[in-house]
């Protein structure tokens, strides 16, 4: 693919709002997990919440979209002067020529949980004032920002479980290659709710300590939300620090509806679709974002799937330990993630990891170590073998 300016990022999850709280969050190898206290969830397990969410309601004439997932969405986009760099692009290309790609995996489904409590006792019916259309449903995402930001142009969200949000980058490049959009506003918010919670919980998926991906005694995930936006931009010249969309790989193995094909089959069909997209040997590529959730499942599989492809000479993290897996949102994280990485020179830890699976070969970074990075690659793995792998990287 010919490569794609990321003209402007930003981030928001449980380690602080913006980019520059992030950036310190690396360089410190801190984890923002803590003791679950959401809501009403009763369960012995470390989630990553971003603090204050609720205290930003949506300007009045969005108020039909209130809910935290949208909440949380505007409080990201606000962000490192991020919405003032979309409205820019929209007055340079015109409404109708800027995309937005959206993912998410439950959406503003908190929502639809609250309602259910309010439900009438008699006939079961939820209170009237319950708009699924603007809140729960996954496109109410993409259609907030649009009016929010003016923009006409096509919108989409995509909701394939934890790749949702990398797959909006393909999609986007899909679309500027095609010549139907000049800039394309992607990225993923994913908040939490009770059904989240529970739901892994009773998989047995969720750990009762802050998670520890690629250790030898990983027991599962800590859930987190977050959103993460970035602009994406056909262009010949850049500053030199920019970071550009190199490739994407998607695949599907369908293994299992819940657990990740064991030799990581599918990841591996993702990362090598994503080398060849971007014109690279694997030889390129300087840091791996992990997927790593710190199921002993999943970071298994993923290992021998980065083994196969890469040997053990790149340095691979798991960002998760300091952000909470963020599901829907997680792929735009880990973008967002690779492009601080490249522009600060740095290959991000992985707090809360203790002692590394000896039966998982690969060079495994513990702690944020300086680092000349040109070209880097994160994995975005989802539920049912939906995966997503992306490259970016800088020209000069």
């Amino acid at each position: 693919m010919k490569p794609l300016l990321l003209s402007a990022t930003t981030i928001t999850t449980c380690l602080g709002v913006g980019l520059e709280a992030h950036r310190a969050a690396l360089r410190e190898n801190r984890s923002g997990l803590k003791p679950c206290a959401f809501e009403t969830v009763d369960l012995p397990t470390w989630v990553g919440e971003v603090a204050g969410v609720d205290a930003h309601p949506l300007p009045t004439a969005l108020a039909a979209y209130e809910c935290r997932n949208h909440r949380l969405a505007l409080l990201a986009l606000r962000a490192d002067g991020f919405e003032d760099r979309v409205r820019a692009a929209v007055a340079k290309h015109g409404a109708g020529r800027v995309g937005v790609f959206m993912g998410t995996s439950t959406s503003g489904i908190l929502q639809t949980e609250l309602a259910y409590r309010e439900r009438d006792p008699a006939t079961g019916a939820l209170p009237a004032s319950f708009n699924y259309g603007t809140t729960h449903n996954p496109y109410a995402l993409s259609e907030l920002l649009r009016l929010h930001l003016g923009i006409t142009g096509m919108a989409t969200t995509i909701s394939t479980a934890c790749s949702s949000s990398a797959k909006v980058f393909a999609a986007a490049a899909r679309q500027l290659e095609l010549g139907t959009i000049d800039a394309a506003l992607v990225g993923g918010v994913d908040s939490l709710c009770l059904t989240t919670l529970y739901g892994f919980a009773s998989l047995e998926l969720t750990s009762r300590e802050p998670c520890r991906p690629y250790d030898a005694g990983r027991n599962g995930i800590s859930i987190g939300e977050g959103a993460a936006y970035a602009l994406l931009e056909r262009a010949d010249a850049a500053p030199a620090d920019a970071v550009w969309l190199l490739g994407s790989g998607e695949s599907s193995d369908a293994h299992h509806m819940s657990a990740p094909h064991p030799e990581g089959l599918g990841a591996r069909m993702a990362m090598e679709a994503a080398l060849r997209s971007a014109s690279l040997s694997a030889d390129a590529i300087d840091y791996v974002n992990l997927h790593g959730t710190a199921t002993p499942a999943n970071d298994s599989a993923e290992g021998r799937a980065v083994s196969a492809v890469f040997g053990e000479r790149v340095a691979c993290s798991s960002t998760k330990g300091a952000t909470g897996h963020t599901l829907g949102a997680t792929g735009a994280v880990g973008a967002v993630l690779c492009a601080i990485a490249l522009v600060d020179g740095i290959v991000p830890g992985s707090p809360g990891t203790r002692s590394l699976d000896p039966a998982i070969p690969m060079n495994y970074q513990l702690h944020s170590v300086a680092a000349p990075l040109r070209h880097a690659l994160t994995n975005s793995f989802g539920f049912g073998g939906s995966n997503c792998s992306l490259v970016f990287g800088r020209r000069s």
